[in-house]
């Protein structure tokens, strides 16, 4: 038989099995609390006037920038086949020492401390 063929039957004969047992294995009971929505912490049927908590919006922010040095490091790999590998080698330990920095000054500043 074909190698492609018989993959293409495994792969389809295994999902199709993953799907079914997916469809009998899971219980199901809902309750009031799996079945309301979930808004960042925030109560859906309260009052929508209360305070936004910033310790909340600055973890997010700090996420958000994390985020962002993996998109700004992630073609280091094709960037040192270039002619110059110590300039891209030298501004990817920049960005990642400025980042140590700002982590480390929004530790000791206790951003990163949830609770108070």
């Amino acid at each position: 038989m074909n190698p492609i063929i018989s993959i293409l039957m495994i792969t389809t004969t295994l999902s199709c099995v993953l799907i079914f047992v997916s469809f009998w294995l899971p219980q199901m009971n809902p309750d009031s609390e799996k079945l309301s929505p979930y808004e960042c912490g925030f109560d859906p049927l309260g009052s929508a006037r209360l305070p936004f908590s910033m310790r909340f919006f600055l973890v997010a922010i700090l996420f958000l920038l994390f985020d962002l040095e993996i998109a700004l490091l992630l073609p280091l790999p094709w960037g040192n086949q270039l002619i110059t590998t110590t300039e891209t080698l030298f501004w990817a330990t920049l960005i990642i020492i400025l980042l140590t920095i700002g982590l480390a000054y929004e530790w000791a500043q206790g951003g990163l401390e949830w609770a108070e």
